[in-house]
């Protein structure tokens, strides 16, 4: 079963956080905290989306997706980035996290957003077999470039 997420799953959703980090061999960058996902699911001016997996004999909240809009210039429209997808191991070949990318591909099409987008590390062959079986494709001649910390800093001071 798919759910939009609620106030109350603001822990759960902290901690699959956590595990995703630990499975992508960086948990020292996660350092949202569970009142930062709460103001940017649930705040006044909401950031982001997330859905839950959630496992239909036991009740319990197995993965989860978490997303905000993009637009994109040259098609003149919304689309879904998908920032995280995280099924638990226990839980993984259930159909969780197609059932979690069927409900953001449904958003799209509802909506009439036209790109549904997400990132994956070279190193995670399974999720890169699972996305290539759904039909998605990398894109392969674009690199993904991020400012954080000092750099970012840096240059926004010299706005000055």
């Amino acid at each position: 079963m798919i759910r939009s997420a609620t106030p109350a799953d603001v822990p759960v959703v902290h901690a699959l956080i956590r595990e995703l980090a630990e499975y992508e061999k960086a948990p020292q960058e996660a350092r949202a905290t569970e009142e930062q996902l709460r103001e940017a699911l649930f705040g006044e001016r909401p950031a982001a989306f997330a859905h839950m997996a959630v496992d239909d004999g036991t009740g319990e909240s197995v993965g989860f997706a978490l997303w905000f809009l993009n637009f994109s210039t040259w098609r003149g429209v919304h689309g879904i980035h998908l920032e995280d997808l995280y099924v638990r191991p226990s839980a993984r070949g259930g159909g969780h996290g197609r059932a979690l990318l069927t409900e953001l591909a449904r958003i799209c099409v509802e909506r009439g957003y036209e790109r549904l987008e997400w990132s994956v590390l070279d190193w995670n062959r399974p999720a890169i077999g699972f996305y290539e079986a759904l039909g998605a494709r990398p894109q392969d001649e674009w690199t993904v470039y991020r400012l954080t910390d000092g750099p970012l800093a840096e240059l926004g001071r010299s706005a000055h």
